[in-house]
């Protein structure tokens, strides 16, 4: 079930009715979300309702097993099995296909070719996300930093809440486990507030993404037939459509958590005011990027060591982040140049511009700060090529031409008027956000004193909505990751 869709705009409403119908028996509602979680995820295909079943299955009985055993030999065996079942799932299913003919053109190359079939698996949606958000749930539990859950139902509800089963944020079980653990109660205040961040998302996903993706599609799908120029607008617009993508779905999930009384962590501060790709990284994706810090670079050494242990331990963790996005080499590509990227960062010693608000307490930044941002924005719309390139080859023909005196000719621009309104549509977001970077998202306007300017505000975002959406909104892009 899709967030821009009507089967979800008569979902929502239901689920919130009965939700809070159920009173203060929080174990009623913890089985109800579950039940409706399984019902917004089996919409899709709910033959895959088994897979996330067996993992939280997997991971309950080994949280318990590893909280009662003693022997270190024992527990890391423990540990093995839902290691082996979670990634063993997830490898099967994302990456067998590809490894499959990725070795098959490996051998055609060198004169041999082979033809072994592929078996067309469907990847399932979200494998990615509630993958990781229950193996954390037993490294913790294995470093002993949580205590299991004995309650199947609270855990079920856990694995399987629906704002946030498929894309993310992958949250961690000391967070959200304890919200299933005692009775919710309603607040008309964070339920106005869950509204306007789901408005916001909409606003990011339907105008600013499927707008951009449709200038982006056009020019993406025959790379070789446009001129440096229309491909770097196109990597623009991809930049600001992955963003409105993601962050809406973001928004969505965090802003329905909240009108149903939980509280999700944040997955995006404002990205694209980075000064420098440290912090764009530290503000992307935010729960990826702390899930791979804690359970993969901090494991491997962390900051500690020689410089080129440092660096080592770094470019391991974009590189597999790059391929944890997909069964592509342009994914590993792209996330092995953003940490070429943060190379610079660590034999500096780190030295960057930390996690301060941009310009915070000035409505205007500094120079060195907007240097440092246009940098940034640089830097990163030139690794989205490869990340949205359909092959390797598509990626260094998108680079060539882009490099190419072809780079100052006048962009193709076949819909004036399309690319206004998206261009339009851009700036106002910006503008909010800009705006309310010390808070958590682009409409959270309650510090604005003037009511109508808060109104305005929202009455252009609902305006846009409705006014600007394309008729063919497509599925968010991080349900095939």
């Amino acid at each position: 079930m899709l967030f821009n869709s009507i089967d979800f705009a008569v979902f929502l409403p239901l689920v919130f009715l009965i939700h809070w119908g159920l009173g203060r028996s929080f174990k009623a509602q913890n089985a109800f979300l579950l039940l409706a979680s399984m019902v917004f995820y089996g919409w899709w295909d709910w033959r895959y309702l088994g897979l996330v079943g067996f993992s939280a299955l997997v991971d309950y009985v080994v949280g318990l097993r590893l909280f009662r055993t003693a022997g270190s030999g024992r527990r890391k065996l423990w540990l093995a099995l839902s290691l082996t079942s979670n990634l063993g799932l997830l490898g099967f299913f994302k990456y067998f296909d590809f490894f499959l003919s990725s070795f098959n053109e490996a051998f055609t190359l060198l004169g041999r070719p082979l033809d072994f079939g592929t078996l067309g698996i469907v990847l399932p949606v979200g494998i990615s996300f509630y993958t990781f958000q229950t193996l954390s749930y037993t490294i913790d539990i294995y470093r002993r930093q949580l205590e299991p859950v004995r309650d199947p139902v609270a855990f079920g509800a856990f694995i399987l809440f629906f704002p946030q089963l498929v894309a993310g944020p992958i949250e961690r079980a000391a967070n959200l486990l304890p919200q299933f653990m005692g009775p919710r109660t309603f607040a008309i205040g964070k339920a106005r507030d869950g509204l306007r961040q789901v408005l916001w998302g909409l606003f990011k996903k339907v105008v600013i993404a499927d707008t951009c993706a449709q200038y982006v599609n056009l020019v993406y799908a025959d790379p070789e037939a446009h001129a440096g120029s229309t491909l770097l607008l196109a990597t623009v617009l991809f930049a600001f459509q992955i963003y409105g993508d993601f962050s809406g779905y973001s928004d969505i999930a965090i802003g329905t958590a909240r009108l149903l009384g939980f509280d999700l962590m944040r997955n995006f501060a404002y990205p694209y005011f980075s000064r420098d790709i440290g912090e764009f990284w530290r503000r992307w994706h935010i729960s990826l990027s702390t899930w791979f810090r804690d359970y993969l670079y901090i494991p491997l050494g962390g900051s500690r060591g020689s410089r080129a242990m440092q660096v080592r331990n770094a470019l391991i963790v974009f590189t597999v982040s790059g391929f944890w996005h997909g069964a592509n080499w342009t994914f590993l590509a792209w996330g092995l140049l953003n940490g070429l990227y943060f190379v610079p960062l660590v034999l500096a010693r780190g030295r960057g511009t930390g996690s301060a608000i941009v310009a915070q307490g000035r409505p205007f930044p500094s120079g060195t700060e907007l240097r440092g941002m246009a940098t940034t924005f640089l830097l990163t719309v030139l690794a989205w090529v490869a990340f949205r390139a359909d092959s390797l080859g598509d990626a260094l023909t998108i680079y060539g031409t882009m490099a190419s005196s072809s780079l100052f000719e006048f962009p193709l621009v076949r819909d004036p008027r399309g690319m206004a309104i998206a261009g339009s549509c851009i700036a106002f977001m910006l503008l909010l956000e800009w705006w309310n970077r010390e808070r958590q998202y682009g409409l959270q306007l309650d510090a604005v004193t003037a009511r109508p300017v808060r109104l305005l505000c929202y009455y252009a975002t609902v305006f846009m909505l409705f006014a600007f959406a394309p008729m063919d909104s497509g599925q968010f892009i991080y349900f095939q990751f």
